[in-house]
Order: structure tokens, then sequence, then C-alpha cells
């Protein structure tokens, strides 16, 4: 059923099925494409923490990653550590509250952030280059439209 009461067609239902273990693939898959330098498997924990303290207005705590992320606090903890022993990122002291720790993206950290973002652009151009400008750009469009929706639902 539709949010307007409408009942979905065979098809659509088919279709709106395929979709969770489309993402799925993609997210197996899209890593293996290849980019330059190569997507190293640890980096793919580095950059889901550098996008939420990147994202995220205003301090962010390990347990702000913890939360932004749906995961334990222990297993933030432990992502945030490997960051900051490699240079990513520090722990500063809030500016509203002295006792709490807060995490800052190092200038490594922004050059880190940045070659995440340009092997995803890498990413994106090499699978879709067969394809008509319109549709990559349409799908690129939809993408950040569905990003943009995901996030709204989700705000506390």
């Amino acid at each position: 059923m539709t949010e307007d009461g409408r009942s979905l067609s065979d098809s659509d239902a088919v279709l709106f099925e395929a979709v969770g273990p489309a993402f799925a693939r993609l997210r197996r898959r899209t890593p293996q494409v290849p980019v330059e330098p190569p997507v190293d498997r640890k980096d793919i924990n580095r950059n889901l923490v550098l996008n939420v303290i990147d994202e995220i207005d205003g301090e962010v705590s390990v347990g702000g990653v913890a939360d932004a992320l749906g995961i334990d606090p222990s297993v933030a903890s432990r992502m945030v550590a490997d960051c900051i022993a490699h240079g990513y990122l520090l722990r500063a002291p809030s500016q509203f509250d002295g006792r709490k720790a807060v995490l800052q993206l190092t200038e490594a950290g922004l050059a880190l952030r940045d070659r995440f973002r340009s092997q995803q652009r890498q990413a994106f151009e090499y699978i879709t280059q067969d394809w008509p400008v319109a549709e990559r750009r349409e799908l690129a469009r939809l993408i950040i439209k569905y990003a943009d929706a995901a996030a709204r639902a989700t705000e506390s």
C-alpha cells in the first residue's frame, strides 16, 4: 500500500522488493571497482567516521559517531581510535563543556576525506561509463535526493 492509500502494482512491488538486495550489492561491489589510489579495506570504516564528523553541524563526540552510524559505542570508539592513531582525527575539549572531548578532522583527515570523494566519483564514472550522460545525470540527482530524504527521515 502506498502513502496515498493506493495499492502497488505487482511489477512495482517486485521492483521495490529488489531495492534492498541492490543496495547490498552496491555496498559489496563498489569498493572493488578500479580507482586510483585503490581503496584500502580499512579505509571503508575510516570513510564512514570522517564523513559523519564532517557532515554533523556542531561538536561531535564518539557517542555522536555511534548514534549517527547506528552502531555500539564500543565499536565507534575503536573506529575513532584508529582514525586518531593514523592522524586523521584529534580529540579536543568542547567549547561548551570542557569535561567533554569532541572530535575534529585534521589536515590529513581532510585530505583522506577528499581522496575518498575522488575514489567515489571515479567509481561512479567507471560503473556508468557506457550510460548516456542524461541517465548518469539523472541517477546522480536521484541518489542525492534519496540521501537528503534519508537524512531528513532520520533526524531526531
